[in-house]
C-alpha cells in the first residue's frame, strides 16, 4: 500500500508552485536584501517587498505592519516578550487559555517567572474558551490577552472577532497565534480588531523556517521591544540576513491560500467528514474532539475507546497521523489539550488527529477508512477490557 500523508497539521508539502517561485532566489537572484547598492540585492529586496504585500493582502493588512520571522514560534515570543517588555509601566497582567500552543504558554510562564501575572483560562468541553470569561478576567493592570484562532490539536475555532472586540472596548492589546487558522479560513485583523498575529508558512504549503508577525501601526500603534539585537533588519524588530528564497515562497503561498481558499475549505469539509463518519458508521465508541462545526476543515481528531494512541500510530504504518502536537509527539504524557475538554487520561491517551490537506483525495479518505476500522478491530480484540464491556 503507497504512504498517505494525513499530518497536515504537523506540516505541510511545499505546493511545486511555490517552489517554482523559490528556485531563482537560490541560483539567479542570490543578493543580500539588505545589500541595495547593486541589482542583485535590490532583486532580493524587491522579492521581499513583494511578499511582504501577499502575505498582508491574506490577513486583511498593511505591508508595512508585517515583519519576517522564522516562523509562529519567534512570532509569538517576539508578540509577548516584546509587548511585555514595553508595557509593564502600564501593567504585568497577561491571559491566554488551557489549550494554546506550548511556543505560547511557554513564553508566558517565563514572563511569570520574571514577575508578570499569568490567568490560564479553562475551556469548554469543544476546547472553546467564553467571551464572558476573559471579560471576568480582565482587570486594569491587563496588557494583553493571547488566544489561538484555531487549535493545532483539535482544530477548534476561537471567537476570535469578538474577543477582539472586547479587547478593543477594554483598551486591552489581542494577539492570536493564528498559525494553523492562516490559509485554512478567514482572517482580517481590522474587522477581528487583532493587534498582534502569528504566521508560518509550512503550515498553508510554504516552507519551513520563515513566518511572520502582523503589528498593528494605527488605533493602536503597537510597540515592541526587539528580542534580537543585531543589524537592525525589519525596522529592528527582527535582525538578521533576510531569507530571501523562503520569504518569496511564504508570499507565493499565501497567495494561492487566498486564492483557493473557499473552494479548498468546502473540499477539506467533505473528505473530513466522510472520514469521520466512514469510521464512526464501522465502529462504536469513537469520540470526536473539538467542536462539531466550528473547526478547521481538514482537521478531525477522535479517540478510539479501549485502544492506545501509541499502538493505533505503530499499526498503521501506511498512514501518517500524529497523537497531539507534533512539538509534543515524543512525550508520554496524554494530551494536555485533550485532557483541558474533560477527558479522561484513557481516553486522551487514544487521540488520533487526523490532518487533510490539499494534495489527499477521496480515494485516499477511503483507505484511510478501511484502514482505522480494521486496525482498531485487530487491536480491541487484544484488549481484555474491551472484550468485558462487550459482553455486559
Amino acid at each position: 500500500m503507497a504512504k498517505i500523508y494525513l499530518d497536515n497539521n504537523a506540516t505541510t508539502r511545499v505546493d511545486p508552485r511555490v517552489v517554482e517561485a523559490m528556485l531563482p532566489y537560490f541560483t539567479e537572484r542570490y543578493g543580500n536584501a539588505a545589500s541595495l547598492t547593486h541589482r542583485f540585492g535590490q532583486e532580493a529586496d524587491e522579492a521581499v517587498e513583494q511578499a511582504r504585500r501577499l502575505v498582508a493582502d491574506l490577513i486583511g493588512a498593511q505591508p508595512r505592519e508585517i515583519v519576517f520571522t522564522s516562523g509562529a514560534t519567534e512570532s509569538n515570543n517576539l508578540a509577548l516578550k516584546g509587548v511585555a517588555a514595553l508595557y509593564r509601566p502600564q501593567g504585568d497582567h497577561l491571559i491566554t487559555v488551557a489549550t494554546e500552543h506550548k511556543a505560547v504558554l511557554d513564553p508566558l510562564r517565563r514572563l511569570g517567572r520574571d514577575g508578570f501575572q499569568l490567568t490560564v483560562l479553562p475551556v469548554d468541553v469543544y476546547g472553546r474558551v467564553k467571551v464572558e470569561q476573559i471579560a471576568q478576567a480582565l482587570t486594569p493592570r491587563t496588557i494583553l490577552v493571547s488566544i489561538m484562532a484555531a487549535n493545532n490539536e483539535i482544530g477548534t475555532l476561537q471567537p476570535i472577532d469578538a474577543i477582539g472586540r472586547l479587547c478593543k472596548e477594554r483598551g486591552v492589546l489581542f494577539h492570536t497565534d493564528a498559525a494553523q487558522a492562516a490559509g485554512k479560513v478567514p482572517l482580517d485583523v481590522e474587522e477581528m480588531g487583532i493587534d498582534l498575529l502569528s504566521l508560518s508558512a509550512h503550515k498553508m504549503y510554504g516552507p519551513k523556517g520563515v513566518g511572520a508577525l502582523y503589528i498593528r501601526r494605527r488605533e493602536p500603534r503597537v510597540r515592541l521591544e526587539p528580542q534580537m539585537d543585531g543589524g537592525g533588519q525589519e525596522r529592528g524588530l527582527r535582525s538578521g540576513t533576510m531569507n530571501v528564497p523562503a520569504i518569496a515562497g511564504f508570499g507565493v503561498a499565501c497567495e494561492l491560500c487566498r486564492q483557493e481558499m473557499p473552494d479548498e475549505a468546502r473540499r477539506l469539509t467533505e473528505l473530513r467528514e466522510r472520514l469521520r463518519q466512514g469510521i464512526q458508521d464501522e465502529l462504536s465508541e469513537v469520540t470526536l474532539n473539538g467542536h462539531p462545526t466550528e473547526r478547521l476543515p481538514g482537521n478531525l481528531n477522535l479517540s478510539f475507546a479501549h485502544v492506545k494512541g501509541e499502538a493505533l500510530l505503530m499499526a498503521l504504518r501506511d498512514v501518517a497521523v500524529s497523537s497531539g502536537s507534533a512539538c509534543t509527539a515524543a512525550s508520554l504524557e496524554p494530551s494536555y489539550v485533550l485532557t483541558a475538554l474533560g477527558l479522561d487520561d484513557e481516553l486522551a491517551h487514544a487521540g488520533i488527529r487526523f490532518g487533510l490537506g490539499r494534495f489527499n483525495t477521496a480515494e485516499e479518505v477511503e483507505t484511510v477508512i478501511a484502514d482505522v476500522v480494521r486496525v482498531v478491530h485487530y487491536l480491541r480484540a487484544l484488549n481484555p477490557l474491551h472484550a468485558m464491556v462487550s459482553l455486559q
